[in-house]
């Protein structure tokens, strides 16, 4: 499924399962735009024939920008990755270097400030772009938009209580959908598991029914199919790709 012509921005691009998306939308013929706060996405857009812009998810001057550069590189704009990672706040509750299922979290001790961060973060960062990118899908006759959320919204883990708050992404998406599904602009979001660039102990690997952690190129293959028209017919899905770790009936 070609996309020949077609223009892509992808978030947080530099590394992980950003760079992996504009990697997997590349090679499927999208034009990419790429983000991210270090100059790693420059390096990986010269690399693919893309262009980019430095900037924070957290700034809407800095997503305008890139809009900006995408208009006046190739003129249009059909789809979004929106991706943030892990954001880690002041406390140390909010993010865990391992899966530790034995561990204390003092959940009750993150503060406001990482809970704030945290809803910028994960929650408005796609609600930015989508005010931003909305309109002008809407001129074009469509688009898809993609977030990057976390298996953390359908089975909450205590190592990473942030995570949580993306629920309020999953609620978002449901009414994006139902407001513009009929101008032809599609929003899903993808929940990956445990991914091969995160440090995981063996014993989180033994529990997967795959066995193993999720690769990098299968998580974006997930996002570049959602984003094709062979997706056409998807939207305002929670699709999860998690090596089947979740366990509870959906």
């Amino acid at each position: 499924m070609m996309a020949t012509g077609k223009t892509a921005l992808v978030i947080a691009a530099g590394h992980g399962i950003g760079a992996a998306s504009a990697r997997a939308l590349a090679a499927q013929g999208w034009r990419v735009g790429l983000m991210s706060t270090s100059d790693a996405c420059e390096t990986l857009a010269a690399e693919l024939g893309g262009f980019a812009r430095r900037g924070s998810v957290t700034e809407t001057a800095d997503l305008q920008a890139l809009i900006d550069l995408a208009l006046a590189t190739t003129g249009r704009i059909d789809a979004v990755v929106n991706n943030t990672g892990h954001g880690a706040g002041s406390s140390a509750a909010t993010q865990a270097s391992t899966y530790n299922p034995d561990g204390d979290h003092h959940l009750l001790d993150i503060g406001d400030t990482d809970w704030h961060h945290g809803l910028d973060l994960y929650v408005l960062n796609v609600v930015r772009m989508a005010r931003l990118v909305t309109p002008i899908m809407q001129r074009r006759g469509g688009g898809a938009i993609v977030n990057i959320s976390s298996l953390g919204t359908v089975e909450p883990r205590p190592e990473y209580p942030l995570s949580v708050l993306r629920l309020a992404l999953h609620g978002f998406t449901k009414l994006y959908t139902d407001r513009y599904g009929r101008d032809g602009i599609r929003m899903n979001n993808v929940l990956p598991g445990f991914v091969e660039n995160w440090p995981v102990v063996d014993a989180v690997q033994r529990g997967t029914p795959i066995g193993r952690t999720v690769k990098l190129t299968e998580i974006a293959d997930t996002v570049a199919f959602l984003l094709s028209d062979g997706a056409g017919a998807i939207t305002g899905q929670n699709i999860l790709v998690d090596g089947g770790l979740v366990r509870a009936a959906r």
